[in-house]
């Protein structure tokens, strides 16, 4: 019995977040940039996240005072992937609330070592990618008339993403800690980011002729007087072609970094002067 009972006594010792933790921690993650501030950006927002594990696996008010310095350096990042990085940093600060020699720079190094990559290679997934494909299918809704059932669909699908996403995150960095370095070290991260380009641009790319409406007005007339719209003989050619052209010249301006407020007005003033001119119905 007395074999047992000090077999057993590590593990009732051993200090383990909840999963009533982690559900206050994720509740919090969405107000990560409420504290936003120019010294340390995100710092303040990362520390009141992780308030719940601090106190779970801190029982002395100084230890919990360093662990929450701790977390006041500088840090910023994409806000969607910070649940992965606090998914990761959870593990290691359970890992080293029992007794594992873990320090407060090798703890930082890990968050700062994965806040600047994850950043940039998810910006285009979330912003280049889902967020103009979801902005454009609940827009199409709209304009076919099911009205307020397009900002509804954008709404809902795009929260169904965002937080089931951030909530397996948080998870799988907790679960797997240092080794999701190791894993997303493979490249996998690279290659998402390469196909969910792929996808935007083909999905961008399909809704041009749907999207931008561009014709022309003038008539051609053959020896018997027949007349033939320019338009309808383009359209049989190569449908589409007008406005893959304006869309391909509008992001060449913008790349020559012509501001889109001066886009917009040049696109306005030479439909008007067009229309005017007879050149476009």
């Amino acid at each position: 019995m007395k074999e047992v009972a000090s077999m057993a006594t590590p593990k009732q010792l051993s200090k383990t977040l909840t999963l009533g933790d982690q559900l206050r921690i994720f509740g919090r993650s969405g107000l990560e940039q409420a504290a936003w501030n120019y010294p340390r950006l995100q710092n303040l927002g990362f520390c009141y996240i992780m308030i719940p594990a601090i106190k779970r696996l801190y029982t002395q008010r100084m230890d919990q005072a360093t662990a929450a310095t701790r977390h006041l350096v500088a840090f910023n990042t994409m806000p969607y992937m910070q649940s992965l990085i606090t998914g990761v940093t959870l593990s290691l600060e359970e890992q080293r609330a029992n007794g594992q020699a873990l320090t407060d720079a090798d703890i930082n190094a890990v968050k700062v070592g994965m806040m600047g990559s994850l950043a940039g290679v998810t910006d285009p997934v979330w912003w280049g990618t889902w967020r103009p494909i979801l902005s454009a299918f609940a827009a199409s809704l709209t304009l076919s008339g099911l009205g307020i059932l397009g900002p509804v669909v954008f709404f809902v699908s795009w929260n169904i993403v965002r937080l089931g996403f951030r909530w397996w995150a948080q998870r799988w960095g907790y679960r797997h800690g240092l080794d999701v370095i190791q894993d997303l070290g493979t490249g996998i991260l690279q290659k998402l980011t390469l196909g969910a380009s792929l996808v935007g641009l083909f999905m961008m790319g399909a809704m041009i002729p749907r999207w931008v409406k561009l014709t022309l007005k003038p008539m051609l007339t053959t020896d018997h007087q027949t007349g033939y719209s320019l338009q309808t003989l383009l359209n049989q050619l190569l449908p589409g072609l007008l406005p893959l052209v304006a869309t391909l010249g509008c992001v060449w301006l913008l790349h020559h970094r012509v501001k889109p407020f001066w886009l917009l007005i040049g696109v306005l003033g030479l439909s008007i002067l067009g229309y005017w001119l007879g050149w476009l119905a």
